[in-house]
């Protein structure tokens, strides 16, 4: 179900007497969700991911704005009237009740033409546990039971009824790295065989861009981009986008443009033919370095850490704001590094440069 978003707002009353600031956690929100999708809903810590995800479910209202599923309007519709499921952050699980009894649990409380028999309730449970292979756990109780199977619990709970919208609330985050990784393939998976519109937060940009249609990348309540997850990587509109997206991150100069060319100090790196000579910031992805004997970008060399098939050149400049440049470069030119000093030429494709005042994107 298509999941539309006009000028969605929610403004918190302010804890502090004295100033009674209010605060804005979620700004004009304004965005269409198509049918089917998977969408991550990606931001720092205390965006207002968590906010807009209770918004959408009905958990709390509005200070303003409309929300529509599909044609109709349900911004004042009660939360269990949505037809959403939910999977929270702590999975939520009932821990006196078994697999099943937590699955079937939101079953039992549909009422008239919607009342189902205990068989067919169970036949349902049965059907979600299948899905996402917890099957045979159905009479263990939650303590019984892996994160990774309490998580898959949780998605089965959400799933049964099946919902128009599925919204998960960094379900994830209480998981180890290696269990994240398989359980983020099986949301996936879970996601394209029901084809359940489904809304991911999390503030993982790895997390996010692996399984998503779809990002929404987020920061104080407002929208900063939506696209396809390497488009959105390959053409970020501002300097928070092109920070927040990426591992290792972009790694991030003070420079400036004269003539059309781009400079970091004295060193005039790429040509930049259009754009008006400025102070800038200039973001380098870590694959947009090439190693070249009189390359213009002339970085201190730190050391070379060994991947296999590429390696990872870990230098340092004065102009740069991170505190080490990583550039990834193939194996085949590890010969290349040695010395105190290492140059660079740049992929221009792999090169944003940012205002320095408004940080928004410079093209050229």
């Amino acid at each position: 179900m298509k999941v539309v978003l006009e000028n969605l707002t929610k403004i918190f009353p302010s804890r502090n007497k004295k100033s009674k600031e209010e605060v804005i956690a979620v700004n004009d929100f304004t965005i269409e969700i198509p049918d089917g999708k998977l969408i991550g809903l990606l931001g720092p810590s205390g965006c207002g991911k968590s906010t807009a995800l209770n918004l959408l479910c009905g958990l709390q209202k509005p200070t303003r704005g409309k929300i529509f599923f599909g044609e109709d309007e349900v911004t004042k519709l009660p939360a269990e009237n949505r037809g959403v499921g939910m999977v929270f952050q702590n999975y939520a699980l009932y821990p006196h009740l078994t697999v099943l009894q937590n699955i079937i649990f939101p079953l039992q409380n549909l009422k008239g033409e919607e009342k189902m028999t205990k068989e067919v309730m169970c036949e349902k449970a049965m059907e979600v546990a299948k899905l996402v292979q917890i099957d045979e756990l159905m009479e263990r109780k939650p303590s019984e039971l892996s994160g990774g199977q309490q998580q898959r619990v949780a998605i089965a709970r959400a799933l049964v009824k099946m919902p128009k919208i599925l919204l998960m609330d960094e379900p994830l985050s209480n998981l180890d790295a290696r269990l994240r990784l398989q359980t983020r393939e099986e949301i996936r998976r879970i996601q394209r065989e029901t084809k359940i519109t489904t809304i991911f937060v999390t503030h993982d940009q790895e997390e996010a861009m692996s399984i998503s249609d779809m990002i929404i990348v987020m920061k104080d309540g407002v929208i900063h981009q939506t696209g396809k997850p390497q488009e959105v990587y390959d053409d970020p509109k501002n300097l928070f986008v092109a920070k927040f997206l990426g591992t290792p991150p972009i790694n991030v100069f003070q420079g400036s443009v004269k003539a059309e060319k781009l400079y970091i100090g004295e060193e005039a790196v790429l040509d930049v033919k259009g754009v008006s000579d400025r102070e800038v910031y200039i973001g380098i992805r870590p694959e947009g370095f090439v190693l070249a004997e009189n390359g213009p970008l002339v970085c201190k060399l730190d050391e070379v850490e060994v991947m296999g098939r590429d390696i990872t050149v870990v230098s340092k400049h004065a102009l740069c704001e991170n505190v080490e440049i990583r550039s990834i470069i193939s194996a085949e030119n590890m010969a290349e590094v040695s010395g105190e000093d290492v140059h660079f030429t740049l992929k221009p494709k792999k090169v944003h440069i940012f205002d320095k005042v408004t940080e928004e994107r410079i093209y050229f």
